[in-house]
């Protein structure tokens, strides 16, 4: 697999009239392959494998906060990065998922092309999936380079998604208290 993306970064990087025998380009296909690969290596993993068995019972049924999961993503609209953080809550119904999971699961999305809109329901529904929770709230802010490196080149500009299952969409006082969490 890795050979085959080479050959084509190989195209683009003479297709943009640079010389792919220069010392600095000679190995920058296969790099970039290599790369991509790992950008992208979120279409190779599942929920399953991923959260691998840790969902654990518990009569914890208060309000979980997971906050600033940093995460990497390239929309699939430019194949340029997208960089921000991830906060998730959530209300136990008697399960709750290992913490490092979050993450996880967070990294399995961000490692598609994406959008952040899609990425975050994504993230949402996976929660809610796994943990049959009461109630599941994500939000993520980023920056997108697509926006801050060409066409409209704001530098400040940050986008904040949010979706809101069960509990946290239909108690107000319950999102007013994820919000306050993560604010």
């Amino acid at each position: 697999m890795s050979q085959r993306i080479s050959e084509h970064y190989k195209a683009i990087i003479e297709s943009v009239g640079e010389d792919i025998h220069r010392e600095g380009l000679r190995d920058t296909p296969l790099r970039a392959a290599k790369a991509m690969q790992y950008l992208t290596k979120g279409y190779t993993q599942t929920l399953d494998e991923i959260v691998n068995g840790a969902v654990f019972e518990s009569d914890i049924s208060e309000m979980v906060v997971i906050k600033d999961i940093e995460l990497y993503s390239m929309c699939e609209h430019h194949m340029l990065p997208f960089i921000g953080k991830c906060h998730i809550g959530y209300v136990p119904r008697g399960k709750v998922l290992g913490l490092s999971k979050f993450a996880r699961i967070v990294d399995m999305y961000a490692r598609r092309l994406q959008i952040q809109e899609n990425m975050t329901k994504q993230i949402a529904d996976a929660i809610m999936e796994v943990t049959d929770a009461k109630g599941v709230a994500v939000v993520i802010e980023a920056q997108h380079m697509c926006m801050m490196m060409r066409g409209v080149e704001k530098q400040n500009s940050s986008m904040t998604s949010s979706v809101m299952r069960g509990l946290m969409k239909d108690n107000q006082p319950t999102r007013e208290e994820f919000l306050r969490f993560i604010r």
